[in-house]
């Protein structure tokens, strides 16, 4: 394989660029194929939360794993991340001055071994538990894409069924987390390694969805918001995706 070094000649502000994300992929390598738009957008002031949201203080749901590891913990919450437990997304939500918004990352791991160039495909057919507590709370629901965030990686071909997709979800119900194979490119080098491809991440989030409390909601209740939440999502791609380089024949994929 030809590798393909980088220029001598780069501008320093590229290299800063670089020794940024550099510095993300070691800290939250786990997550690295899924929520660099996330955490980019939610966790830092690189886009400027705090001016297009103000008085909102946001949070990015991590799995609860991360927090038993001794130092990382407080280093990923000095970032605003919380773990993604029910009792922590029910603190956040429950909180009766308000502020806070709670970034999940809905597909969860198993979405990240679907995660590769050109994929539409979203985790979120069965996944309901924050319906439920959005719905307990009374808490609004924004639905939230992010155009490009898939073309930051290419990943080992791992089809359903495959020897290789069968490993990963055994290692994934023994470990709590993925194990994506991904690739991308090096530090000095565009040909491969760890560090993601330099594309445009576009993060649009949509309209709240109003959600009325209710302490015991039912079955339905849960259902037809879930139902909501999805028009909502797929709407909201399908408004910006000509914006953002994706096709007519383009479409999300709920599994």
């Amino acid at each position: 394989m030809k590798i393909e070094f980088a220029p001598m000649n780069v501008p320093l502000r590229r290299r800063f660029q670089t020794a940024a994300v550099l510095q993300w992929m070691f800290s939250f390598l786990a997550l690295g194929v899924l929520v660099a738009g996330a955490f980019g957008n939610f966790c830092t002031e690189s886009t400027g939360f705090s001016r297009l949201f103000p008085g909102l203080t946001s949070h990015l749901l991590m799995l609860p794993f991360w927090f038993r590891v001794p130092l990382f913990r407080e280093y990923i919450m000095s970032g605003g991340l919380v773990s993604s437990s029910k009792s922590s997304l029910s603190h956040l939500v429950s909180r009766p001055e308000g502020g806070n918004v709670a970034v999940i990352a809905v597909g969860g791991a198993p979405e990240s071994l679907d995660a590769r160039p050109g994929s539409l495909t979203l985790q979120v057919q069965n996944r309901k538990g924050f319906i439920k507590l959005a719905l307990r709370h009374g808490a609004q629901l924004v639905p939230v894409f992010s155009f490009g965030e898939n073309e930051l990686f290419d990943q080992i071909k791992n089809p359903s069924g495959s020897n290789l997709r069968t490993l990963q979800n055994q290692l994934q119900s023994i470990l709590g987390f993925a194990v994506p194979l991904f690739h991308a490119r090096g530090v000095f080098q565009y040909s491969l390694g760890l560090m993601p491809y330099r594309k445009s991440i576009h993060t649009v989030v949509g309209k709240p969805i109003s959600v009325a409390q209710t302490s015991c909601p039912s079955s339905e209740d849960i259902e037809s918001l879930h139902q909501v939440y999805l028009t909502c999502l797929k709407d909201l791609f399908e408004q910006n995706k000509h914006t953002y380089g994706f096709n007519d024949d383009q479409h999300l994929t709920f599994k």
